[in-house]
């Protein structure tokens, strides 16, 4: 996310001193629920869906993730690159490659 998006989140929330409701949990909450928002968005076709509806609630849930990730004084560069290197070791190329299994299958 670039850093005027960022800057543009942080201040919405400032402005109206809405840090003080973003705990851990209640932003963990909040992703969840719009997560699950934006599947409503599939929950009658995977092909027939209304894209501005989708763009809204996908932009919702960056929103709290972006929230979570400042409460928590985390890197999303850090941690996505930890949680691939993780993936990568689960997930080996010869073994996963065009097969939707769990790794726990292999």
């Amino acid at each position: 996310m670039k850093d005027a998006t960022i800057n543009r989140i942080r201040q919405f929330i400032t402005d109206r001193d809405w840090g003080q409701y973003h705990s851990p949990a209640n932003l963990a909450k909040s992703i969840s629920i719009e997560a699950n928002e934006l599947l409503e968005c599939f929950q009658w076709s995977d092909t027939e869906y209304d894209l501005q509806h989708v763009k809204e609630e996908l932009a919702d849930v960056l929103v709290y993730c972006r929230d979570l990730l400042d409460e928590l004084g985390l890197d999303e560069d850090e941690i996505v690159n930890m949680k691939m290197d993780m993936n990568e070791k689960k997930y080996p190329v010869d073994k996963a490659r065009g097969n939707n299994k769990k790794y726990t299958e292999f």
